[in-house]
């Protein structure tokens, strides 16, 4: 798992594009060449493939066995806590003044965007009904831990990573060692993880493609260069919209 998350970390120098007052309202989003999607693809698809290739599917079964001989007691909710880590070092570093490429606004926009794209594709789960190593549920595949973990971890490299690379190592390890907690703790096989892996980054991927025409929507200047928000808002559990312009 370390080793992918140093694999994934090597495509950030290809997907950021640093913070310049020339450009700023496009550039603190993220420019992704096509390239920078091999990663997370051939992730989601080795999962896919274990459903039908042998060989991917053995790998499951000896990752299975080598926990069992190993540590067959180990029960920790560390992997509950770590998942959010790296979102979490997001923040921290912005309070402490290091900041990023985003503002508070559109960072927790964007962030939030990543996990509802990441929530929708989780709803695979009921289509892959794939029981979990010791069959408490039909529901192990892709794993939504892992899935969390590198979308937080995707999303401090699209944040971070444009100033030191080394901070998109540090989300991707922890977001390693979160799948890897998860199989040690036999709640997924080894293909739920590295798929779920790969649903994280394609989600925080795609938040960062799709969030600049999304505040298109909701946010609109005038001629004058003024600004006004259109948000959804719900007040006592009724939906309604909130309006607010720069005077």
């Amino acid at each position: 798992m370390c080793i992918l998350a140093l694999a994934a970390n090597a495509q950030v120098g290809d997907t950021v594009k640093t913070d310049t007052s020339a450009n700023r309202d496009m550039s603190r989003y993220v420019y992704h060449r096509p390239g920078t999607f091999i990663v997370p693809v051939v992730l989601v698809s080795y999962g896919a493939l274990s459903f039908v290739v042998k060989p991917i599917r053995n790998v499951d079964y000896y990752f299975k066995g080598y926990v069992a001989r190993t540590d067959p007691n180990y029960n920790s909710k560390a992997a509950d806590y770590l998942q959010l880590s790296p979102a979490v070092l997001v923040y921290a570093l912005n309070l402490a003044g290091d900041r990023g490429q985003n503002d508070f606004v559109d960072r927790t926009a964007l962030l939030a965007l990543s996990g509802a794209i990441l929530t929708i594709a989780d709803g695979s789960k009921y289509l892959a009904h794939r029981d979990r190593p010791y069959g408490t549920d039909p529901l192990s595949f892709p794993s939504g831990h892992t899935g969390a973990a590198f979308v937080a971890a995707e999303f401090l490299a699209q944040e971070y990573s444009w100033k030191s690379p080394l901070y998109g190592v540090l989300g991707y390890t922890l977001a390693a060692t979160t799948g890897a907690l998860r199989i040690y703790g036999k709640a997924h096989w080894f293909s739920d993880c590295v798929a779920g892996a790969g649903l994280g980054m394609l989600s925080t991927k795609t938040a960062y493609l799709l969030y600049p025409h999304v505040r298109k929507i909701f946010v609109h200047k005038n001629k004058q260069g003024k600004s006004a928000v259109v948000a959804p808002t719900a007040i006592n559990g009724a939906p309604g919209l909130s309006f607010a312009m720069q005077l």
